[in-house]
């Protein structure tokens, strides 16, 4: 089996199928050349492109989409910096409406963020849930942006999220799963009658391990950014990232041996070599 692609294990989020279960940003890079270099590396199928104007074109007039292989690429449009409903439905029009531009497949999906506040950056759950309804009657396929609370999960895919993504940790802290518990539950909650529905932890990796502990947890895929571009060597990070997500996901399919208070010898007691009697 090859550690690049598990072709027979691919992730479905509404209508796109991904070979690749890692999605990575495009954003905090030290420059585009280096960004480019780290998706490459990271194997990534998809990627997320924040809409808003100041984060497409740079200081220097440089525009992000330049820099990336759209024909390569499925670009998923998303509605960072907004803080409430209707902003993040403009934002997530504007988004649809670049990507048709562009010929790209993913003018129909949006990472939908509405943030509760610039100090935590944690989502506002009643204003996530309001703009989910409106963006999917508007024919969007939505992928939540949540906390790691199983009702909000719940209530986000009642309103028809095509995927819940709750946080590991907040946005950019490199803190890892806080609380895979609340994680373990989300899933439950979401798959009930529905074991293919995707949930995908996103945001708060830090670094590798990170990923995999994500992964042996039974999600479906890790959405980063930040655990990679501000790492030391950005470029080492994506590939790292990468195999760590294949790791995670082979062992949440050999599944783990349980935990035991006490030693359990891994040889078998018959045929040991005792002394001879006297």
């Amino acid at each position: 089996m090859s550690i690049d692609l598990l072709t027979d294990d691919s992730l479905t989020i509404g209508n796109h199928t991904l070979r690749s279960r890692l999605i990575v940003g495009t954003g905090k890079y030290a420059s585009y050349e280096l960004m480019g270099e780290c998706l490459e590396r990271s194997g990534t199928e998809c990627i997320t492109v924040a809409v808003r104007r100041e984060r497409l074109i740079d200081a220097a007039g440089n525009n992000l989409l330049d820099f990336i292989d759209t024909s390569r690429y499925i670009l998923l449009p998303n509605t960072a910096g907004c803080f409430n409903a209707a902003d993040a439905i403009r934002v997530a029009r504007l988004g649809r409406e670049i990507l048709l531009g562009l010929e790209n497949p993913g003018a129909d999906w949006v990472k939908l963020e509405v943030l509760a506040d610039k100090k935590t950056l944690l989502p506002d759950p009643v204003a996530t849930i309001e703009a989910t309804e409106q963006l999917v009657a508007d024919g969007f396929q939505v992928l939540c942006y949540s906390t790691d609370d199983p009702i909000v999960a719940r209530r986000l895919k009642e309103a028809g999220a095509a995927s819940v993504m709750p946080a590991g940790s907040p946005i950019g802290s490199g803190q890892g799963i806080l609380n895979p518990n609340n994680i373990r539950i989300c899933m439950e909650y979401l798959k009930e009658g529905d074991p293919d529905y995707p949930v995908i932890v996103d945001a708060g990796v830090g670094t590798a391990s990170d990923v995999t502990i994500a992964m042996e947890l039974g999600v479906d895929g890790v959405l980063l950014n930040t655990g990679i571009a501000h790492a030391k060597d950005p470029l080492r990070m994506a590939d790292a990232m990468r195999h760590a997500l294949h790791a995670g996901r082979l062992a949440y399919l050999a599944g783990r041996i349980p935990k035991r208070l006490y030693a359990t010898a891994s040889s078998p007691e018959e045929g040991l070599i005792v002394a001879s009697p006297e």
